[in-house]
């Protein structure tokens, strides 16, 4: 059984590593054409590599910029001649308590996190026919605060109610809006989380403990749920927020 998505083609922002990376990887194999976008020159070419230059074209670019949008759309369009989804990896804020945070902080992060994936969001779904899809990649924040992570706590919850509200905006177009509420997935990200006690290995074994499944979650486990939300195989899902946590959600 296919999901649909031979020949379509995505964009996907954040997706030089972690979570996005493993999406495009995933879309990819199914027959997709991706453009992707990061910060960094060197690993936005070294992703396009690994993803195959046929199938892949890669873009330097920062969310919080408001040329992205034009970049990534005038990308997919030159290089393959049409858009048909849009995957937002927002990124992570940096870690910290509400009480500790200052106000630039707040200010950086609302750009790149919030404002930044509003904009790319508007612009693409724009650009988007009957059977086009997005999904933002936001986390299980959205359900239950982080300790220690205050700006996603803020920001996250605020992207899952803008994912809500466009799903209803643009349902009678046939434009379908969903998001992914990651949590304990072996990214860099959860990595470098785990380790700002001191005491990497322990904190991994607590975390383990509270997940139904017992570990942590797999990059390509989360990209294969990406894809399946990404594509006409799930046509009439829409305004879902799909934990993809191996149950350590609690809440209904």
């Amino acid at each position: 059984m296919t999901n649909g998505h031979d020949e379509r083609v995505y964009l996907l922002t954040g997706a030089t590593g972690g979570l996005g990376f493993a999406t495009a990887e995933v879309l990819v194999a199914h027959g997709a054409r991706v453009v992707i976008s990061g910060r960094d020159a060197e690993r936005v070419a070294d992703a396009v590599s690994a993803l195959g230059a046929e199938q892949a074209e890669g873009v330097v670019a920062d969310n919080a910029d408001p040329r992205t949008p034009h970049v990534l759309i005038a990308a997919a369009r030159e290089r393959f001649g049409r858009v048909d989804g849009l995957l937002v990896s927002v990124g992570g804020p940096a870690a910290g308590r509400i009480t500790e945070i200052a106000d630039e902080a707040w200010r950086e992060s609302f750009e790149s996190v919030f404002l930044g994936a509003v904009r790319i969001t508007r612009e693409v779904a724009a650009e988007l026919g009957d059977g086009g899809s997005i999904a933002l990649v936001l986390s299980n924040s959205v359900r239950a605060p982080i300790a220690g992570l205050g700006v996603s706590n803020g920001l996250r919850p605020g992207l899952a109610m803008v994912a809500k509200d466009l799903a209803d905006e643009l349902g009678p177009r046939g434009v379908r809006v969903n998001a992914l509420l990651p949590a304990r997935i072996d990214t860099e990200r959860v990595r470098h989380l785990d380790a700002l006690g001191g005491q990497p290995d322990e904190a991994r074994a607590a975390a383990e403990a509270k997940i139904p499944m017992g570990r942590y979650g797999r990059p390509e486990e989360f990209g294969q749920a990406a894809a399946f939300l990404l594509s006409p195989a799930a046509s009439y899902l829409t305004g879902v927020m799909l934990p993809v946590d191996g149950g350590a959600t609690r809440a209904l």
